[in-house]
Parts: structure tokens; sequence; C-alpha cells
């Protein structure tokens, strides 16, 4: 069964989205943060914690392995649902295996991100313990905006990891709702996506015929709004 989270860092819409039934969780990142408003990192991460028991991964934002490591074991302390969301590597391009390494040994659970390929993917699962939980997030959507098939670096990051049972792969940048369909072949964990796309999620199963009806209204409601003629 793969997993739908919210992928939103707005509290309004998180306490909204935490009643839906089908949604299992939350991820954040500062830019996300950032468009919510937020101007203390810590405290509005802390209130985004208390909002929810179900798991949040809020992120690391240093550049350098040290500060990394001690803004992930902050950040650990937030809550019990917290997962610490660490970069596959830093801005420089340097694999970040001795903070998941590190961290991971603490027992802090791990939200591994901007994984592009199953390469990436081995790398962690080389780090990591077999008990700790680490989600690793692959960037379908990014990936498909410049030409490339997500698909393959999935299917052998799902195998990679399959003797890891604290191990999640998580299908991130969520473009359209098909791609939950998409992730659920695959046997993805976990999907994450913004509110309107799980909205859309929700009315899965409607007919064509219901489809074309709500197409064709769509398009009389326009004309008569434009007061056209011909």
């Amino acid at each position: 069964m793969t997993k739908i989270f919210c992928d939103i860092a707005d509290k309004k819409i998180i306490k909204k989205f935490n009643k839906k039934k089908i949604v299992k969780g939350f991820t954040t990142n500062p830019s996300l943060m950032r468009k919510a408003g937020a101007k203390n990192y810590a405290q509005y991460s802390k209130e985004i914690l208390k909002a929810t028991n179900k798991p949040v991964s809020c992120e690391v934002f240093a550049d350098d392995e040290k500060n990394m490591v001690l803004q992930g074991i902050k950040i650990s302390k937030w809550g019990k649902n917290v997962y610490v969301k660490v970069p596959i590597t830093n801005s420089k391009g340097k694999f970040m295996g001795k903070v998941i390494k590190f961290l991971n040994k603490e027992k802090i659970k791990l939200n591994i991100t901007a994984v592009y390929h199953s390469k990436q993917t081995k790398q962690i699962l080389k780090v990591i313990n077999k008990k700790t939980k680490v989600i690793i997030s692959i960037f379908a959507g990014r990936m498909g905006d410049v030409g490339k098939d997500p698909l393959p670096q999935f299917k052998e990051s799902i195998k990679l990891s399959r003797n890891y049972k604290n191990v999640e792969i998580l299908w991130a940048s969520t473009r359209e709702p098909y791609n939950f369909l998409q992730a659920k072949d695959l046997g993805c964990h976990i999907i994450t996506a913004p509110p309107p796309i799980i909205e859309k999620i929700e009315k899965f199963g409607r007919s064509f015929n219901y489809l074309t009806k709500e197409t064709v209204k769509g398009f009389l409601t326009d004309t008569k709004k434009s007061r056209f003629k011909i």
C-alpha cells in the first residue's frame, strides 16, 4: 500500500488535511516554510508538529557536515513525529554520508531528500543500519521536467532496499494525480503531493461519461459568463 503524504508548510492547511484519513503524513522544506510566511524556523516547525501526530519531515539547511549534524540533532528533539530531512549532497555536490551515518547511529529518523539516481540510493544504504527509520525521497517530477524517465530509478531503488525493512522509498515532486497510480504500481511506500493534487486523488473512480459532462458544463458556464455570441 502506498501512503500519501501532504507536501505543505501552511499551518492552516496542515490542520485541515490532518483530518483526512487519506493523508498519512506531511513533508516540508525551507522553500515551503518561506512561502508559508514563517519567520522563526524552529518555532514554526514546532507548531506544525503539535498540530498533528502524523510524521512530519523538517529539513536542515546548513551546507556543511558539522552544522548539518548539529541542526539535525536539534530538529530531532522537536517532536516524536519528526523526521530530519537531509539532502543527499550539499550545494557543492559532496555526498553527505557522514551526516546520514552519524544521525542514523543516533537513532534519529531521517528523510534523505533530493535523490535522483539509484546509485545515490545505494550510497545511502551503505551507511545506514537496518533498524532506524529512513525515507529516501526520489524526485520524479523534476526528472520528468528535464526529459528523464524516473521509473527505472524507482524500480532499482525499491529492489536495492528490499532487505531494509526500516527504509521507505518516496515519490517526490509529484506533478499530477496519476503519479499516485504509477507510484502504487511500482510499489513505492510513500508519495508526497501538494493539497490540490491530493484533492484530485480523492475523486478517483469517476467515469468517462461523468468527466465528459463535467467538462462540457464547464465550457457552457464560461461561455454564459463571457456572454459570447456567434
